[in-house]
């Protein structure tokens, strides 16, 4: 087991036993077993380079888009948000963003040095760490529509460059060289109309807060939409808008989002999600596929 003293020379927070409703949207999830939030990249290098062989190691950003289940995480969780915060200009209008770095964040430096494309990120609660791994995408923009390069570290800690081609995007998949963790990307921009550009950012935010449930602990998007249709629509054409199991509820907001009421389990919440998936095949033959990422080991 891999225990703090063994690693001397680390700058950043490591603690042991983290109860991981602390660090998702949805307010739940039982405890990592170790939880490190690296103080900047060459830390977090040491950091995965003196793992046993064989550690499990899991990303966490924001926990927008995660169900960790109430038995926790075995091994290692890497939290980057706040260490891995790389945010800065290149030539040919493009900026390199760390995986740490809140999209919104991304979004508003972008407009800020005059440059466009990057407004849709307003309205992605996670890192950037989180939306490489996913391709995630809102008001018709996607992540990966943007991305020239990217640095990933491997279990050793090495790192690596690699280009937009080593990968096969698709939507909400990202598929590359395998047991490596993304740290930065270098994104494509054009220059543009920055007051323009914050408006847009603004009227964003403003359709999301209308539209969303964003006063109350979510994951964002439970479902992918199906081929020419939404899972939103499929969800509430079968009634099951307010449905609840426990203390977790299809949003009566928006039926495409479970809200924890406040004592919600995870397991209520996967419970809930599986619900929905059978009713919605029994009405419409259609199998909705979460968007969600569900980890951890049962209670």
């Amino acid at each position: 087991m891999m225990v703090a003293e063994a690693m001397p020379g680390l700058r950043g927070e490591l603690k042991h036993n983290e109860p991981m409703s602390a660090h998702t949207s949805w307010r739940v999830g039982g405890p990592a077993e170790h939880c490190y939030r690296p103080a900047d990249l060459e830390d977090l290098q040491q950091y995965l380079a003196g793992l046993p062989a064989g550690e499990p190691v899991t990303w966490v950003g924001l926990g927008s888009n995660l169900l960790v289940r109430d038995g926790g995480i075995r091994g290692s969780v890497i939290l980057p948000f706040g260490g891995l915060d790389t945010l800065e200009l290149l030539d040919g209008n493009r900026l390199r963003a760390g995986a740490g770095v809140a999209c919104a964040k991304v979004a508003r430096f972008a407009v800020r040095a005059g440059l466009i494309g990057a407004e849709f990120l307003a309205g992605i609660p996670g890192t950037m760490g989180g939306a490489l791994a996913m391709n995630a995408g809102a008001f018709g923009g996607e992540t990966w529509l943007l991305v020239q390069a990217v640095q990933t570290l491997d279990h050793q800690g090495e790192l690596h460059t690699r280009q937009r081609d080593a990968y096969q995007v698709s939507y909400r998949s990202v598929v590359g060289p395998q047991d490596e963790w993304f740290v930065a990307a270098d994104l494509q921009l054009q220059p543009g109309d920055a007051d323009a550009a914050q408006a847009r950012i603004r009227s964003l935010l403003e359709q999301r807060s209308a539209s969303q449930p964003t006063q109350q602990p979510s994951c964002g998007s439970v479902f992918r939409n199906p081929a020419d249709d939404f899972a939103a629509r499929l969800i509430e054409d079968c009634g099951l808008k307010g449905e609840q199991i426990g203390q977790a509820q299809v949003s009566e907001k928006h039926a495409n989002f479970i809200v924890n009421l406040g004592q919600a389990k995870a397991a209520d919440i996967e419970a809930l999600i599986r619900y929905v998936q059978e009713q919605v095949q029994l009405k419409h033959g259609i199998r909705l596929q979460p968007e969600v990422h569900i980890i951890g080991e049962f209670e």
